[in-house]
């Protein structure tokens, strides 16, 4: 039902619910979105609103902003690889310091806590002796397929990248990613032949030379695939044996606490954004 939803659905129920309602509303992609920012946010005075994709969310929010005149409606989105094509949202609209919310957990102290509770110490020493801190192995080997993404979508090959098995093309001894294997990979999942893997693999050679900013292009969801293999199979301890994808994203939201989300430009943004028109959004304790 989400996908029929329109932006003027979404606009339509912020203005309802600003009936009777002087706070806040701050809209959001997703669920887990909600989940995130609903630890910070001031709960009496700041209601949040589920556009279910980052279009609506910006749609909706400049036209309550511009044809409602409703100044106190503000969107949160993820970058993904809009700073890459050099796009910026427009007040009151506002995205991730990373290419989402999960890049923005792993990159932080929430990361420390996580493996505190999940990986085993002497294994995860020994891992980290050998090739380096587990933060930088995982954004590693998430980097290139976040990369051939945007390959893809530069050059309009359409792959798809929706249920990829990250265990054809991610080493789980050093977390590393064989490019190989990831773009056949890739275009097999695809069903398509608007490309062959020598020519997706010479595109993400020209792009892989440009040296990105790591965290721009890693996709939150590749990363904690990444991190899962490492936790079962490297450096894990016995807790984390069965642990699944989706527990493993609530536990790194859990970790991630005021103090940490404090130090990100989104907060610092938005939070200068609603004292300059004097509305209420976070409530944090520092």
């Amino acid at each position: 039902m989400h996908q029929y939803l329109t932006s003027s659905d979404i606009a339509n129920t912020v203005s309802m619910m600003r009936t009777g309602f002087g706070g806040t509303i701050l809209v959001v992609e997703g669920v887990t979105d909600s989940r995130l920012y609903g630890k910070f946010i001031e709960r009496e005075n700041v209601r949040v609103v589920i556009a279910h994709s980052k279009d609506k969310v910006r749609t909706s929010v400049n036209l309550i902003h511009d044809k409602r005149d409703d100044n106190k409606v503000i969107g949160i989105i993820d970058s993904d690889l809009d700073r890459l094509k050099h796009k910026r949202p427009r007040g009151p609209v506002f995205m991730t310091d990373c290419r989402d919310a999960e890049s923005m957990m792993i990159s932080s102290d929430a990361l420390d806590d996580v493996l505190a509770e999940y990986a085993d110490p002497e294994k995860l020493a020994l891992f980290e002796s050998k090739f380096g801190p587990v933060r930088d192995r995982v954004l590693d080997g998430a980097y290139p397929l976040g990369l051939l993404m945007y390959v893809s979508d530069r050059n309009g090959l359409g792959l798809s990248f929706k249920s990829l098995d990250f265990r054809t093309f991610i080493d789980r001894r050093n977390l590393s990613c064989d490019h190989s294997a990831m773009i056949r990979e890739s275009i097999a999942n695809t069903n398509s032949d608007r490309t062959s893997a020598k020519y997706t693999s010479r595109l993400l050679s020209a792009e892989m030379e440009k040296g990105y900013d790591k965290k721009e292009v890693c996709r939150g969801h590749d990363l904690v695939n990444v991190l899962l293999i490492g936790l079962r199979d490297t450096f894990g301890a016995n807790n984390a044996k069965h642990l699944r994808e989706g527990e493993l994203g609530g536990a790194l939201r859990l970790a991630y606490d005021d103090e940490v989300f404090a130090m990100t430009r989104l907060y610092q943004d938005t939070k200068e954004w609603c004292e300059e028109i004097d509305t209420p959004l976070w409530d944090l304790r520092l």
